[in-house]
């Protein structure tokens, strides 16, 4: 029987699954499994996985359940849920049965990372609680009194986050509380630990004897204004804390404690000059008292903190540690050549791939025996959770898949694997390209696409949109341009403050060896990209006319307003150099790498698409192109998605929503390209 073609509905038929946790014993791995009900809504559950692939529900969809954590003793399951009026909350369910009870009763708000202490007794975790003004029972109270919506008053740079959305001047602290011994609790009330950043970004562990907190925050009280400094800090459950003595300034996180509690291990970077991270992040080790630390990976040229983009997956751009059980080393997340890998960092130093081929691994938790419960993605299937064992003839560790959600839906649709290049580039470089060969006969027209970021990497993994694409007759090309990460320091670093340069090099090469290709018709190319690859195409426009259409999503186009209108705002002289509230001189440089300042040269039909809630790459720099476009007589068109969506529309948005993009994109495409 042949398979028929993937379609953009068949987006609702994908099941999702991330963040496995195996259990205590061994004997089981809890997961998140999500999918898109009839209604178009998101529905995300717990589920276990026996290591001999059998599957069960632990939580029903109503109220949504993430972040699933087993107790260490493996008598509860905890998890985040919004199942009450007030919001978030901690849930425990026992794993002897029975319905999930709140543990925690806190006023509407938003909860971060959690941990359970070593011994299961208590639970560390964040908590930001909502403006009053904006609860939803202030809003209920408005509707019924006719009141306006209140005015929002900022008086710190830091009040925004896209997919956060506003929160003024609330800030994350850390709180701890008590975990009931037996079912029939009622709700605990936790006590507020620590509240000491200024911007309330904490990452944290228990020590092993669950005496106290490392915590790791910036260490300024104006982090966007100042050069990074993020440091180490021991806190103690009555909240006193102590600066671990002797680190350098730069970028901390993940801080990770041996299990002997005599070690700290970080992710991070010593340059302060890098906010935007252009380096390889490294693992960092420190005596737990403190003094200088170790870079255990800075003698490779590998990165523990590399996103590779999918709609598949939410992008993950932190560090992913986990010491081994015996205390010798590390495991790590490494993204590279396109594929993400499990990595082992020795305590001496250095980096062993423990995994390889063409996928992307992500990692879970540990067994007690140094196995990893992870998922598992490749281009031609969906991730499904898996678990990382070594294989006895290589010694190397291979993904042994346990669930098969997405089973019949890859046996019924076509799913294309796509070809590997490497395009000769400027400087004598090559740039690594993949290409889907579309539907029916060549030469067929060409779709361009340039991933965000920049800082982050096509790969090995699902792309239902692409697929999508090369099933309605596009062959599909992308690739990983300078200022991708995965590919060593010096290729991510050829941008730096210097966008439209080398990149615009690699892209033009790609065009080209588009253009070389029987397989494509050269006059029928299109170029699209969102967020960095949204700027990208607007560059190519501006520079080139050899795109019959463009589509330009979420992008950025003037470098000047963007300075100040992202919830990133730019640094003075920092990743780019001058300031965009400066003179003429000093907004050159922004200037000169803005797109819109060449737009006055683009004669292809543009296609405009954004969300009106995204606070990365605000609205107005799409209004800018629109407007510029229609002024000059191009072919247009601007799609604005509502304020209830974000930067990321395209991999978690609503999934109607989705589908209407993905049919705007199609649209286009067939009107320009044929």
């Amino acid at each position: 029987m042949s398979k028929r073609e993937i379609t953009p509905e068949d987006l609702l038929r994908l099941v999702f699954v991330g963040d496995p946790q195996p259990s205590p014993d061994g004997s089981s791995i809890l997961f998140q499994r999500k999918r898109i009900d009839d209604r178009m809504k998101y529905q995300t559950s717990l589920w276990t996985v026996t290591p001999e692939g059998e599957t069960r529900p632990i939580t029903q969809e109503k109220g949504g359940a993430g972040h699933g954590r087993w107790s260490p003793d493996g008598n509860w399951i905890a998890f985040l849920g919004d199942r009450e009026e007030s919001g978030s909350q901690i849930y425990l369910i026992s794993t002897l049965g029975g319905e999930a009870q709140p543990l925690t009763a806190l006023a509407e708000g938003s909860i971060g990372e959690y941990i359970f202490s070593p011994d299961g007794t208590k639970i560390a975790f964040t908590y930001r609680p909502a403006m009053p003004e904006f609860t939803r029972d202030a809003k209920k109270a408005r509707e019924v009194s006719g009141g306006s919506e209140p005015a929002m008053a900022f008086d710190h740079i830091w009040y925004r986050l896209d997919g956060d959305g506003y929160f003024a001047g609330q800030r994350f602290a850390i709180y701890v509380l008590d975990v009931p011994s037996a079912p029939g609790f009622s709700p605990v009330e936790a006590t507020r630990i620590y509240d000491e950043d200024a911007h309330g970004d904490y990452s944290f562990d228990w020590h092993p004897d669950g005496s106290h907190l490392i915590v790791a925050h910036s260490a300024s009280k104006y982090p966007f204004r100042d050069l990074p400094n993020e440091q180490l800090y021991r806190v103690n459950l009555d909240g006193t804390a102590t600066q671990i003595p002797g680190l350098p300034a730069g970028q901390k996180s993940a801080p990770r404690y041996s299990p002997d509690g005599q070690w700290i291990a970080y992710a991070g970077d010593v340059d302060e000059t890098d906010p935007w991270g252009t380096r390889n992040t490294k693992i960092y080790l420190v005596p737990a008292a403190g003094g200088s630390s170790t870079d255990l990976t800075g003698g490779t040229d590998l990165d523990m903190a590399v996103a590779t983009l999918s709609d598949s997956a939410e992008a993950s751009f932190g560090a992913k540690l986990k010491w081994h059980p015996d205390g010798s080393g590390l495991f790590v997340e490494i993204g590279t050549f396109g594929t993400t890998q499990i990595g082992f960092v020795p305590v001496e130093g250095g980096v062993a791939l423990l995994t390889e081929g063409h996928h992307a691994i992500k990692m879970g938790g540990l067994f007690p025996d140094g196995r990893i419960a992870g998922t598992v993605s490749t281009p031609t299937q969906l991730g499904e959770v898996c678990v990382v064992e070594p294989e006895l003839v290589t010694g190397r560790r291979v993904a042994k898949l346990l669930t098969s959600f997405n089973q019949a839906f890859q046996e019924e649709v076509l799913i294309r694997e796509p070809e590997e290049h490497w395009v000769p580039t400027t400087d004598g470089l090559k740039v690594h390209t993949w290409v889907i060969r579309g539907a029916g006969d060549g030469p067929r027209p060409g779709a361009l696409n340039i991933h965000g970021g920049p800082h982050t990497q096509y790969g090995w993994t699902f792309f239902h949109e692409l697929q999508t694409y090369a099933a309605a007759g596009y062959t599909v090309v992308y690739s990983n341009p300078r200022g991708s990460k995965g590919y060593g320091e010096a290729w991510c670093a050829a941008i730096k403050g210097d966008w439209g340069n080398k990149d615009w090099d690699d892209i033009q090469a790609v065009r080209d060896f588009m253009k070389a290709d029987p397989d494509i018709d050269s006059s029928r190319l299109g170029v699209m990209g969102g967020s960095y690859g949204g700027y990208m195409t607007n560059w190519a426009i501006g520079h080139t006319t050899d795109f019959a259409c463009a589509i330009t999503d979420r992008c950025v186009s003037n470098m000047v307003s963007m300075a100040g209108n992202s919830d990133f705002p730019f640094n003075k002289d920092g990743y780019f150099k001058g300031v965009a509230w400066g003179s003429l001189e000093k907004i050159s440089e922004l200037w000169r790498q803005s797109p819109i300042a060449y737009f006055e040269n683009v004669k292809t039909p543009t296609l405009v698409i954004h969300s009106v809630g995204d606070l990365r790459c605000n609205v107005e720099q799409s209004e800018q192109v629109f407007t510029a476009l229609q002024m000059e007589g191009v072919p247009s068109r601007f799609v604005r998605y509502p304020a209830s969506t974000s930067h990321g529309l395209s991999r978690s948005g609503p999934p109607d929503l989705r589908l209407h993009r993905l049919g705007e994109y199609l649209d286009w495409m067939k009107k320009y390209l044929g």
